[in-house]
């Protein structure tokens, strides 16, 4: 307990340094500097089972797989968010982009902290006949990842990672039901990334 009290203090603090950042408080912190959340080691990863061949998210290895992809996830936030706040070379940050930075930085923390969640509980949040493939599900979190990091507009993208915390949240519950609704959220507001993009040159 004590561990993950320390954590989530380490979650707070590197939050609020961010928060003073947007404000022109401090200089913002690197990207590189993002918290990794991962509470489990990789050594304990290897020992688990193998994956089995019914579905995604059947079998603790494939919790864990997903609780890697949101961890991934949350360090493409992070690093888009400080992008966009280093964009005003230590000027000041208007309160339209404040006020969203904070809102995801917010978001940001939750996403970690549900990660960890699914880490230290996977044997518990095993999904039973999901009906969606395994590969399907670490191929969603990955375009969401990849649309993070490339977006042109932060704002556009807090329907996405809306998502995203509602897959977290549902896997946690291990209702196929909850987590099918979430990963359709996340596939509609990719697509919806997409068309609001400029088409590519012929």
């Amino acid at each position: 307990m004590a561990s993950d009290k320390a954590k989530g203090d380490t979650l707070d603090t590197a939050i609020d340094t961010m928060a003073g950042a947007i404000a022109g408080a401090a200089t913002p912190t690197p990207a590189a500097s993002a918290p990794q959340a991962k509470a489990a080691p990789a050594q304990a990863k290897a020992a688990l089972p193998p994956a089995a061949a019914q579905g995604g998210l059947a079998s603790v290895p494939q919790i864990v797989e997903l609780a890697d992809q949101l961890s991934a996830c949350a360090d493409q936030l992070h690093e888009r968010i400080m992008r966009d706040i280093r964009a005003y070379d230590g000027g000041i940050v208007p309160a339209h982009v404040q006020a969203t930075a904070r809102a995801l930085l917010e978001d940001e923390l939750v996403l970690r902290q549900r990660a960890n969640g699914l880490y230290a509980d996977a044997a518990t949040y095993v999904v039973k006949s999901l009906g969606k493939s395994q590969q399907g599900v670490v191929a969603l979190t990955t375009a969401a990842a990849e649309k993070i990091r490339k977006i042109a507009l932060i704002g556009d993208v807090t329907g996405l990672v809306a998502g995203l915390l509602q897959l977290a949240g549902a896997a946690a519950t291990g209702q196929a039901a909850s987590v099918i609704t979430a990963l359709d959220k996340i596939y509609t507001n990719i697509k919806a990334i997409e068309t609001h993009q400029p088409a590519k040159p012929a």
